[in-house]
């Protein structure tokens, strides 16, 4: 019992060690995210002029990151949207897998010591700083380093007592006799992981207390060196071809200095132990190594692999393209203010899809061409596609610790999306059905009715145009103005009806036939002026410029009610 308990006891620290270092590398990633990422997405565009500048920003970027593989789909992302050239693009991903290894061998160096250090300052800076956001996330930055350094030294203390345990060197033997089998499950450690920095330091950390020879320690190195340039490749699976290029051309030079250099691991490390300067950290300098080798030997080519890939996966052109968001960088999630911008000029593109919509509505009442009514049905699905991308995307941005300011602008993209979205299905549901009914039963408008509807029809387009200024600038001059023509627009229903009643008094025959669908009509573009309106009200509440109710407060026993717009005769054939 008392050596079960032992046993027990050994793996719950373990476990617990590899659970805090894996949420420490992560907790670097996402404090460097929100600190840097728009100057690190900067730079990866900037120094891409040659091989060796974007080689030298993928190695700074990454070391900052702490992560290959936010690299990758950072550079994957530009290359899918043609910011940088293929070749460039792996030059960066090379510097990428040395970035991501010299950072495992800065955390490997012997800095026990500093753990505690990083953990006060870093705990002090995210405390004191609620409202520097910048200073907060260094502070994260800094907790997370001080807990990797203090779970390496726990897993340390775990794994000792595991190397004298017989069934342990038992398992790893066979491990260590089965090369294919240990690159295998290092590969599979490492995507469940999603992190080759966590993976190595664990390999090196077991390494050092005699868990495995060493022979085995550089086989599971090279399994987490290609496992990392898995992960993107995966992670990218049905994206278009031209984004998933230079992480395929990645991985394929991993795959070669794999297969290079597997059938040697045994001479090796032999061969490494002779040297007077090994020591326990022998796995994470292998790892240098192998992707310092890897850069000296594939960086002269990447033109000319960047060009073979592209040969092999050559693309096709989507015809789904144009209704895909174009904005929603799965990258940026990490940091809120710059997730929440791309969401915006997303929603603004929302926007103006939603306007060409209304417009093309408007000619389609006028000139009767049906053609132009599949338009706006196709548009309408478009629509769909964005606003429920637009939504799920700021779903995974909420799960991030945001500011006030950023829950806010997170509030006013939902209400604009929700809106533009309802405007969309009133326009295809409603209003391109009615001009379909119109076509098909040869009706025309009056020449006053056709006016009518037409003015109507500007103002609710000028109110969307000028909503949409109202979102993107949260000027509360033009939010008061979107709001006052509120009540305009009410005045103009009732006009607008009115004229029309007096129309149907005088016994028109185009008004008598198209009574319903003119109705209707200036109604379904009421509603739409109403969902405009309410894009205004979130910016309008954060400046306390609505009152709760619009109902004006009433004397005691007195009793108001609106006089209908229109009081319409009985007998009349019209009605």
């Amino acid at each position: 019992m008392p050596a079960s308990e032992s046993a027990t006891n050994i793996l719950i620290h373990l476990a617990g060690g590899v659970a805090l270092l894996l949420w420490a590398v992560r907790l670097v990633r996402t404090g460097a995210m929100r600190a840097f990422g728009p100057q690190l997405r900067h730079a990866l565009q900037r120094f891409t002029r040659n091989r060796f500048a974007a080689f030298g920003s993928g190695v700074a970027v990454t070391m900052v990151l702490q992560s290959s593989t936010a690299t990758t789909l950072l550079v994957s992302s530009f290359a899918g949207q043609a910011l940088i050239a293929s070749g460039m693009a792996l030059a960066v991903l090379l510097g990428a897998n040395l970035g991501t290894a010299f950072a495992a061998f800065v955390i490997s160096l012997d800095l026990g010591w500093l753990w505690g250090l990083c953990l006060a300052i870093g705990v002090a800076m995210y405390l004191s700083s609620e409202a520097m956001e910048r200073p907060r996330n260094l502070g994260r930055i800094l907790v997370g380093i001080g807990l990797i350094l203090l779970s390496l030294i726990e897993l340390n203390t775990a794994a000792a007592p595991l190397a004298g345990s017989q069934t342990f060197r038992t398992i790893l033997g066979a491990i260590g006799s089965e090369p294919l089998l240990a690159v295998l499950i290092a590969i599979a450690a490492t995507w469940m992981v999603h992190s080759s920095i966590a993976v190595v330091l664990m390999i090196a950390t077991f390494a050092a207390s005699g868990l495995f020879p060493p022979a085995t320690a550089l086989t599971l190195v090279v399994g987490a060196n290609l496992g990392n340039a898995l992960i993107p490749v995966l992670d990218q699976f049905g994206a278009p071809a031209s984004q998933r290029r230079a992480a395929v051309g990645n991985l394929a030079t991993r795959l070669l200095i794999a297969l290079a250099v597997i059938p040697f691991v045994g001479p090796l490390a032999q061969w490494l132990q002779s040297l007077p300067s090994a020591d326990a950290r022998l796995a994470i300098e292998f790892h240098v190594a192998l992707n310092l080798i890897g850069a000296i030997v594939f960086l002269p080519f990447v033109k000319p692999i960047a060009a073979l890939v592209e040969r092999l996966m050559p693309g096709k052109e989507e015809k789904a393209a144009t209704v895909s968001p174009r904005y929603l960088d799965p990258n940026a999630l990490d940091s809120p203010t710059e997730a929440l911008a791309g969401a915006m000029r997303e929603a603004l593109r929302l926007g103006d899809r939603v306007d060409a919509m209304l417009r093309d509505t408007m000619t389609l009442l006028e000139k009767d061409e049906l053609k132009l009514s599949r338009v706006i049905a196709e548009a309408d699905d478009g629509v769909d596609t964005i606003h429920e991308s637009i939504k799920l995307y700021l779903v995974k941005v909420s799960r991030n610790e945001l500011t006030e300011e950023e829950s806010r602008r997170l509030f006013e993209i939902i209400t604009l999306i929700t809106n533009l979205e309802h405007i969309g299905d009133i326009i295809d549901k409603n209003l391109r059905e009615l001009a379909e009914k119109k076509i098909r039963k040869r009706y025309s408008f009056s020449a006053e009715g056709l006016v009518e509807i037409r003015e109507f029809h500007q103002r609710v387009a000028a109110a969307l145009g000028l909503a949409l200024n109202v979102f993107a600038t949260r000027d509360l001059v033009l939010a008061r103005q979107l709001f006052a023509d509120k009540a305009a627009m009410r005045e103009a229903e009732r006009h607008a009806a009115d004229s029309h009643f007096q129309r149907l008094r005088s016994g028109r025959p185009e008004s008598i036939e198209t009574s319903a669908i003119h109705l209707d009509i200036i109604r379904d573009l009421k509603r739409i002026h109403g969902h405009v309106v309410s894009i205004a009200y979130p910016i309008l509440e954060s400046a306390n410029e609505l009152r709760e109710s619009r109902l004006r407060e009433s004397k005691a026993g007195e009793r108001r009610a609106e006089t209908p717009a229109v009081l319409i005769p009985t007998a009349h054939p019209g009605n």
